[in-house]
């Protein structure tokens, strides 16, 4: 017998239905006897012991599901160690909820903070296997995540209808894309959908240059210009904060987000109007894309296996084409970021995609 717990943490996203399924899928194909505890709530399920006994009829019909069918929630990793209001020592609850169900193994989805708490567990003891999934493809160790393709499919279209309206009534628009604290969303979304400016956190911009990039255009007799936004892209000046000036900056902040900002700048230098879309959490939302759910059979594929094999405490990876197993010790709590001197990069400005710099 097969006992296998399943968990999804943080932000949700369109593949997390898609990957859980490989796995049982997969555990299914080796062994004849399987039981599958779906925790519930992300971690707070773990800690609180809530949980349910799923079956090979909860994983029917859902490789094209959005969301997850066990729910998901944030508990910050910094407050792990923390007890909970009523003196609960979470990591210990989480520990005795594991051996509670005779688990052989823990499967956890997730990003950076569910990664940093999965490789916690590791270190108490517990037989985990993480798979990465985020829309951001901020996970170190792996090329792709799981959920980014479907995102910047969407993040995508909505730059795509921008255009029409932008070209239209010759106007210049930013379309604010997600991504937390680093660019590939908001890059991959850019070039796919022709963006003129393409503003990455690991590239601050200065306010001048994106003008210059502007009125570039409107020199060349193309009225209309679309920036693609990071949600983390942050200015020169601003760069040069320290941490705790930045932070009492943003106490003062008066704008909804940065691309409200830049559209206020770009306006009061140049009485330009700037009209700002922001397509939010529409991007983690509605059916998986085909690549997301060839990838996720893949990698749930590959947990299955490293469950069978005995081999725990490592992330299922996608490195140059191909999976493997990683060690969560080599990875968790790392950041993978747009390098500003990458090929791709540099491929972009040489089309003439301005990154503000």
């Amino acid at each position: 017998m097969k006992r296998i717990g399943l968990l999804t943490s943080g932000g949700d996203c369109q593949a997390l239905n898609a990957a859980m399924r490989g796995v049982v899928k997969g555990m299914s194909e080796s062994t004849s006897e399987l039981e599958v505890y779906g925790f519930l709530n992300g971690y707070k399920g773990l800690i609180y012991g809530n949980y349910k006994l799923l079956t090979s009829a909860d994983f029917s019909g859902i490789l094209t599901k959005g969301g997850t069918i066990i729910g998901s929630s944030r508990q910050p990793f910094k407050l792990m160690r923390t007890p909970d209001e009523k003196g609960l020592d979470k990591v210990e609850a989480m520990k005795q909820n594991y051996y509670k169900l005779n688990l052989d193994c823990l499967v956890i989805l997730g990003g950076n903070g569910t990664q940093k708490t999965a490789n916690l567990l590791r270190e108490e003891g517990l037989h985990i296997i993480h798979l990465p999934k985020t829309i951001d493809n901020d996970i170190y160790g792996t090329d792709v995540t799981f959920g980014f393709q479907s995102a910047i499919n969407i993040a995508c279209d909505a730059i795509d209808c921008i255009h029409t309206t932008a070209a239209s009534h010759d106007r210049v628009f930013i379309v604010e894309v997600m991504g937390h604290k680093v660019g590939w969303l908001t890059l991959y979304a850019g070039m796919a959908s022709g963006a003129d400016i393409i503003l990455l956190p690991e590239i601050p911009y200065d306010i001048d240059k994106v003008i210059d990039g502007i009125e570039k255009r409107k020199a060349a007799g193309k009225g209309f210009t679309i920036l693609a936004v990071a949600e983390g892209a942050i200015s020169k000046k601003d760069a040069k904060l320290s941490k705790k000036e930045l932070k009492k900056k943003m106490e003062q902040y008066k704008y909804p987000s940065v691309s409200y900002e830049i559209a206020d700048l770009i306006n009061k230098k140049t009485g330009i109007e700037v009209r700002v879309t922001v397509p939010g959490h529409t991007q983690r939302g509605g059916s998986p894309c085909p690549y997301d759910r060839v990838l996720c059979t893949r990698l749930g594929a590959e947990a299955a296996r490293s469950i069978m094999d005995e081999e725990y405490g490592c992330m299922i990876a996608m490195v140059n084409g191909k999976v493997k197993r990683v060690p969560l010790g080599e990875v968790a709590g790392k950041l993978k970021m747009v390098n500003p001197d990458s090929q791709i990069i540099k491929q972009a400005k040489y089309v003439g995609i301005s990154f503000g710099d």
